[in-house]
C-alpha cells in the first residue's frame, strides 16, 4: 500500500543468558571444587611428585639469574638448577636411606626389649579389666597373616617410593627448563601479563622463605634433640635428629610425630625416667621453637593465618597422603595465588587467610 514501509524481517531475539544468584554461584563454585579435589585425590601417586618437584624447582630457580647476568648461555644455567635440585634431592634420600637403616638395626636389636614392653603393656591392659581387649591385641599383632600383610605393604610402599622419586627426577628436569622460558613471558606479551606475573612472583617467594624458615628452625631443633638425645643415652640420636629436621617441614604437630619414636624406645631401653626426661626435653625445646616461636616467623614469610596453617596440614594429608603435610603450605599459597588474588572481590578472604596486602583500607572520616 502507498505510504506503508515494508515490514522489516522479525529477527530471532538473543537467547538469554540465565544469571544465576549469588548463592547458586556459590554452591556451583563449591561442587567444582570438590569435583576438582577428588580428582587430585584420585591421581595423588601423580600429584605428590608433581608438587614436591615443582617446589624444588621454585626453590632453586634463583640460581639461575647469578650466572645469566655473567653471561652464562641459558641451556647451561638451566642445567645448574638441575644439578642444584638433584643434590637437594641426594640429600634428602641420603638422609633417609641412613635413618631407614639404623631404624632397622635398632629395631633388631631390641627385639627382645620391644616384645617384653609389648608383653608387659598387655598385662597392665589385663590389670586394668581389659582382659579380652588385651588378649585380642596381642593374638591379632603376633597372627602370621597380619605379619605377612605388613611386610607386604611395606613393600608395596617402598616401590611406591621409588616411583614417585623418579616422577620427581623427570619432573625437575621439565619444569627447570619450561622455568626458563617463563622468565621471558612479559618480554613476549608486553605489559598485559605483568599482573599474572607478579602473582606468580609472590607465590614463588613465599614458598622459598617459608621452606628457608623451617630448614633453619629444623636444623636447630635436630642438633639440640641429637645432643640431648645422645646425652642421656638414648640409642641412635642421629636417626632421631633426622626424623627431628624432616617433622619440622609439617605445621604444628610435626614435633608430636618426631617424639613418639625416641621416647617409646627411651621407655623400652632405660624405662619411664628416660622415657619423660625425652619427653620434657622434646617438650622444652621443640614446643618452644616449633609451636610457640616458629609459627609467628611462618606466618610472617607467607602471610598465612595460624588457623589456616594447621588446617592446610589435615587437608592436604586427608587430599594427597603423608606428602601433603609437607606440602601444605605451598599447596595453599598456590590455592590463594590461583582463586583469590586474581579476584578484586575477594580481598576480605585474602585478609582472612592472613594476607597482609590484603588489610582493610581505613575507614573515612566522618563529614
Amino acid at each position: 500500500m502507498k505510504g506503508s514501509r515494508p515490514q522489516q524481517p522479525a529477527s530471532a531475539s538473543p537467547a538469554a543468558v540465565p544469571v544465576l544468584s549469588p548463592t547458586l554461584r556459590t554452591l556451583v563454585g563449591l561442587a567444582a571444587a570438590v569435583v576438582a579435589l577428588a580428582g587430585v585425590s584420585y591421581a595423588r601417586e601423580l600429584v605428590g611428585p608433581l608438587a614436591l618437584a615443582a617446589v624444588i624447582v621454585i626453590i632453586c630457580h634463583p640460581v639461575r639469574f647469578p650466572l645469566e647476568r655473567r653471561g652464562w648461555p641459558r641451556w647451561l644455567a638451566t642445567t645448574m638448577v638441575i644439578v642444584v635440585a638433584y643434590l637437594i634431592l641426594a640429600v634428602m634420600a641420603l638422609l633417609l636411606f641412613f635413618a631407614g637403616v639404623q631404624f632397622a638395626q635398632l629395631v633388631a636389636d631390641y627385639a627382645d626389649e620391644l616384645r617384653a614392653s609389648a608383653q608387659g603393656f598387655l598385662q597392665w591392659l589385663q590389670s586394668i579389666g581389659l582382659d579380652q581387649q588385651a588378649a585380642d591385641a596381642g593374638a591379632s599383632v603376633l597372627k602370621p597373616e597380619n605379619v605377612l600383610s605388613f611386610a607386604t605393604s611395606l613393600g608395596g610402599q617402598v616401590l611406591g617410593v621409588l616411583t614417585a622419586f623418579f616422577f620427581v627426577l623427570a619432573y625437575v628436569i621439565f619444569m627447570a627448563a619450561d622455568g626458563a622460558r617463563y622468565t621471558k613471558a612479559e618480554a613476549s606479551f608486553g605489559a598485559a601479563v605483568r599482573p599474572t606475573i607478579r602473582r606468580v612472583q609472590i607465590f614463588n617467594s613465599g614458598v622459598r622463605r617459608y621452606y628457608v624458615v623451617n630448614a633453619t628452625f629444623g636444623a636447630i631443633v635436630a642438633i639440640i634433640d641429637g645432643l640431648a638425645l645422645w646425652a642421656l643415652g638414648v640409642p641412635a640420636p642421629a636417626v632421631w635428629a633426622i626424623l627431628a629436621f624432616v617433622t619440622n617441614f609439617i605445621p604444628n604437630i610435626g614435633f608430636v610425630l618426631g617424639l613418639i619414636p625416641p621416647a617409646v624406645l627411651a621407655l623400652v631401653v632405660g624405662g619411664w625416667p628416660l622415657a619423660l626426661a625425652v619427653v620434657a626435653i622434646y617438650c622444652v625445646v621443640n614446643v618452644t621453637l616449633q609451636v610457640l616461636v616458629q609459627p609467628k616467623f611462618v606466618s610472617d614469610a607467607v602471610s598465612l593465618s595460624l588457623t589456616l596453617s594447621f588446617f592446610a596440614v589435615i587437608f592436604w594429608t586427608f587430599i594427597i597422603g603423608p606428602l601433603g603435610a609437607i606440602l601444605s603450605i605451598p599447596l595453599t599459597l598456590l590455592v590463594r595465588a590461583l582463586v583469590l588474588e586474581g579476584d578484586p572481590g575477594s580481598r576480605w578472604l585474602r585478609w582472612l587467610s592472613g594476607d597482609r596486602d590484603a588489610a582493610p583500607l581505613p575507614a573515612a572520616e566522618p563529614d
